[in-house]
């Protein structure tokens, strides 16, 4: 487990001031959840409110009702009010029984899609009362080896040949990548910090799959604002003055396209806001490239702080999922993917 995921693992189990037993209940349930393959990528309180909705199902109470999961979730079903009352009682909560449709629509959501948890009547209506939910046998038996010393190897026995919730979402696209070309040939020595190793990415990441055998002509550190410059072949695209203090972090090319990457790096600060955006095109008018913007994030957490903020008509590619962009408007996006 990373430790961005242990992060937001004990951020959650502490969410909200519980007392230590509550805390530990929900983070030993996350703990299972992420080793199972689901996705921990919503906030403290979602995924709270997800281990909370599991225990539920499970009837798990204490940390002592794990030993015998298998016994205590067989014939355990509840609804979704049911599922409000069990965590009202057990887990420091006050949710109101009219909030039901939160259960199904998002604590339920992931674990339902992973088969973890199951529908009693599956070929009922979603919004039927009747319709409960139960804890997979299946899964109850994997389960219940968890906090074992053989935890480890029954959950790879149980997990082999099958794709796990996270593993499908990803949906990870096989891609012809591309060398991207530092024509000065050599490596590049960025200084540390999360900004350059943000901007490595984007060369080692990012341009060889949506380069378009891009040459990197422009890399700024933030110790050497010129660690990278090829001067006379950003003349000959009629870029604008190299001295201008409004200059991307990454400037790229790809002859292929006849594309120009005016690429940002944000840690911090930096995205390709409207206004910036009006700048950079004021700025490239006489380039004889056409001008593809591109605002890059380490992380979708990094990313949530600036969405807002991003331009229409640019880019977005987040490091943590290299093998997609997100597109700012756009209609030439408009159809069915094949």
């Amino acid at each position: 487990m990373s430790s961005s995921q242990n992060d937001l693992i004990s951020r959650a189990s502490k969410y909200g001031e519980k007392s230590k037993d509550v805390e530990q209940l929900i983070e030993h349930t996350l703990i299972v959840l992420n080793d199972l393959g689901i996705p921990l990528d919503g906030s403290p309180r979602r995924l709270q409110r997800m281990a909370m909705s599991f225990m539920a199902v499970s009837n798990i109470a204490s940390m002592d009702d794990w030993n015998n999961i298998v016994e205590r979730s067989q014939h355990h079903h509840l609804k979704t009010r049911d599922i409000i009352e069990f965590i009202n009682e057990y887990f420091e909560e006050d949710i109101s029984r009219g909030s039901y449709d939160d259960v199904r629509r998002r604590d339920l959501q992931l674990l339902l899609a992973a088969n973890i948890v199951l529908h009693t009547q599956p070929s009922t209506a979603t919004n039927n009362p009747s319709r409960a939910y139960m804890l997979s046998p299946i899964f109850a038996q994997i389960i219940q080896f968890f906090g074992t010393r053989d935890w480890e190897l029954k959950l790879d026995e149980f997990l082999k040949n099958k794709v796990t919730l996270i593993q499908e979402l990803a949906t990870t696209r096989e891609m012809d990548l591309l060398p991207v070309q530092i024509p000065s040939g050599g490596t590049l020595q960025f200084s540390p910090g999360k900004h350059n190793k943000l901007q490595k990415l984007v060369i080692e990441l990012f341009l060889p799959r949506y380069g378009y055998g891009a040459e990197v002509l422009y890399v700024g550190d933030t110790s050497d604002k010129f660690l990278l410059l090829e001067a006379e072949r950003l003349k000959q695209l009629q870029f604008f003055e190299l001295s201008h203090g409004k200059l991307p972090d990454i400037v790229a090319y790809s002859s292929h396209k006849n594309w120009l990457y005016l690429i940002e790096a944000v840690h911090s600060s930096g995205a390709i806001t409207p206004l910036r955006l009006r700048d950079l095109q004021r700025l490239t008018q006489q380039c004889t490239a056409e001008i593809i913007y591109v605002t890059t994030f380490l992380n979708r957490e990094t990313f949530r702080k600036f969405v807002a903020d991003i331009a229409w008509e640019t880019e977005v590619w987040i490091a943590d999922d290299p093998d997609h962009l997100i597109h700012f408007d756009g209609e030439k996006f408009l159809g069915p993917y094949k």
